[in-house]
This record gives C-alpha cells, structure tokens and sequence, in this order.
C-alpha cells in the first residue's frame, strides 16, 4: 500500500447564525447541492460527485465580519472564478448578497453574502 504525505484542503467551514440559509445562498451561487441542512451545520457538494465544498457552522452570538476590514474583523475571503462578472454579480444579488463598499479594484467585485462574509467575483481568465 502507498501512502502520501500530500495534504489536501477537504473543505473550508465558515462560520454564521444561520447554517441553512448560508448553504441556500452558496448553493445557488455556485450551482452545488445542499447535502446537510440543519440548524447548527449545513454543508454544500459539488455536483454530481458527492464531494465536500463548503461547510457552515451555527456560532451563537455570531458577529459577522465588518467592509472594509474595520479593526482586522475580515479573516478571510473567497475569490470565485466566473466567466461573466456582471452575471455573476446579478445572480449573487438576486440570491441576497448585497454590493461592498467601497469597491476596491476595477478589475473584479467585492460582495458580501447573507451572513456578511466578503467573497470576490473575479475573471476566470486570471486564475491558472
């Protein structure tokens, strides 16, 4: 038997008040299945393979992250590829994210999910 000492990112948990809503919302922006839905986690796969994507985890007293990143609240951002950012950033809306502000680059868009975590539309072609 072959063993690796690879290690592998095997999903990333963001925590929120609200787990069912977070995985609703992440859903549907990035066209993967709500796999778990309860009140303290929910978890997104991506489709048609079973496979983990994104967890979250119910913190009572949750306090979401402040844009800009006032007194270092943002601990971390997720950058989308996306073939067409203004849809991109239309779907994301009609699904409850709101625009950031101020936008800080011209060349990608800073929103902000239910829960007020930052997440970056940004153009496929930039990224390997």
């Amino acid at each position: 038997m072959t063993t690796s000492n690879e290690i592998k990112i095997g999903m990333v948990t963001v925590d929120c008040g609200d787990p069912v809503a977070q995985a609703t919302f992440w859903s549907g922006l990035t066209g993967g299945e709500v796999a778990v839905a309860t009140e303290d986690y929910s978890m997104v796969v991506w489709p048609g393979t079973g496979r983990a994507a994104l967890g979250f985890g119910r913190v009572d007293g949750y306090v979401p992250p402040q844009w800009p990143n006032e007194g270092g609240s943002k601990q971390f951002h997720l950058d989308l590829a996306v073939d067409d950012i203004p849809a991109a950033e239309e779907r994301a809306l009609e699904l409850g994210a709101r625009l950031a502000d101020p936008q800080p680059g011209e060349t990608w868009r800073v929103l902000i999910d239910p829960a007020g975590h930052p997440f970056c539309l940004a153009d496929a072609a930039n990224f390997g």
